[in-house]
């Protein structure tokens, strides 16, 4: 496929003509709306068999909050492993950052210096230290060129260890009744939790697709070569990455901990592999460049919807495993097949005509304004956005 020469001002990208057009262009189920329309029907197909098996409890008012307030924890972590996984990384410490987070923030130090001031100083050392985690992240793959997997699993270790080291391997009670009364209550008689879930969402959304900060996060996963000939720091957006994915795992510890009214070191656990599963059902592509927080949202909602139909029917917790893991195979292969025309990932790099991969379009035309496919002004060539 040949180059396009983009230009400044409000002028359109030319499109490709001809066979390459026909055989290139995304249908409906390629796009995103397409493709959280199917998240859609297959969260309503769940909420159907839930009532099917269970019409009395699985639409009880108290059993929807209670998967809502199951989704929120995990779905704030899955927001930013969101950002990590389209800017072209991966992250598998957030588990553990919530666990560190949790641990620090509820110490008797932390605590006492809440009491004697207010239970804020316990959020804001939860953040720092999820955002301080997260730092040190970016720096080591950014900068120290290591492999995001080998340094987020080092990361995984250290902090579930140090978590047990400060916390002695015991549990940490949460002392501050306010904290617990603010987190624990309801707006409109929505969970403060689910509320916060909320704002992180749209935030995120906001963050991703109204922002130049999205922007070059889809072209930093899409083509960092190209990103960076265009002009992106793409080292330093890699850092800033997982440093908002700390803080989102700050967010999430802030969260369990009121809900579980301690701090611990075994708090998060396969907090990871439940944020990537969601992420993937949502379709944001593992190789980068390509999601959307809405489709985050609608996976953490039915791998939620998929436990509460489990519990209420009595199976067991291996029956869901097993569901949980078909479910993301066939994900998986439904993105390859819409992405790319195959079950191949090859393709994604050439086309779907086969042709040879886009030119930076940072070096094919002058940016001033104008959204350019790849550059500072606009997402990467063929990334996905949760916009129509």
């Amino acid at each position: 496929m040949s180059s396009t020469t983009v230009t400044t001002g409000t002028d359109a990208p030319r499109q490709p003509s001809g066979a390459a057009a026909r055989r290139s262009g995304p249908g409906f189920l390629a796009g995103p709306v397409g493709r959280n329309l199917g998240l859609v029907v297959a969260l309503v197909v769940l909420c159907v068999v839930g009532t099917a098996t269970a019409p009395d409890r699985f639409l009880d008012v108290d059993n929807v909050l209670t998967i809502l307030r199951g989704a929120a924890v995990i779905g704030v972590v899955s927001i930013g492993m969101t950002f990590v996984i389209i800017g072209g990384g991966i992250d598998l410490s957030v588990g553990a950052i919530v666990a560190l987070s949790s641990v620090w923030a509820t110490t008797l130090a932390t605590q006492a210096m809440a009491a004697d001031f207010h239970w804020i100083v316990m959020v804001v050392t939860a953040l720092l230290v999820g955002a301080g985690c997260g730092l040190v992240n970016g720096i080591v793959i950014a900068y120290g060129k290591l492999v995001a997997f080998i340094a987020t699993l080092a990361m995984l270790a250290a902090a579930r260890g140090l978590a047990e080291i400060i916390a002695n391997r015991r549990t940490q009670i949460v002392q501050d009744r306010d904290f617990l009364a603010f987190f624990s209550g309801d707006v409109l008689g929505v969970p403060t939790l689910v509320v916060i879930f909320a704002l992180v969402a749209v935030a995120g959304w906001v963050l991703l697709n109204r922002t130049t900060f999205g922007r070059r996060t889809f072209a930093v996963g899409g083509n960092a070569e190209a990103a960076r000939l265009a002009g992106i720091r793409v080292q330093r957006h890699t850092m800033w990455l997982y440093v908002l994915s700390g803080v989102t795992c700050g967010i999430a510890a802030v969260m369990l901990m009121a809900r579980t009214t301690t701090g611990s070191s075994t708090h998060g656990t396969l907090y990871e592999l439940d944020a990537i599963a969601a992420v993937v059902i949502g379709g944001t592509l593992l190789i980068g460049g390509r999601g959307t927080i809405v489709g985050t949202v609608l996976g953490v909602l039915i791998f939620t919807t998929l436990g509460n139909v489990f519990t209420l029917n009595n199976l067991s917790s291996s029956a869901q495993a097993v569901a949980r893991g078909v479910i993301i195979v066939v994900a998986v292969l439904l993105q390859m097949r819409l992405a790319t025309g195959s079950f191949s990932l090859r393709r994604l790099g050439r086309g779907s005509d086969g042709g040879s991969p886009p030119a930076p379009a940072g070096a094919a035309g002058t940016v001033s304004g104008g959204a350019t496919p790849g550059g500072p002004g606009g997402p990467a060539p063929g990334a996905t956005t949760d916009r129509p």
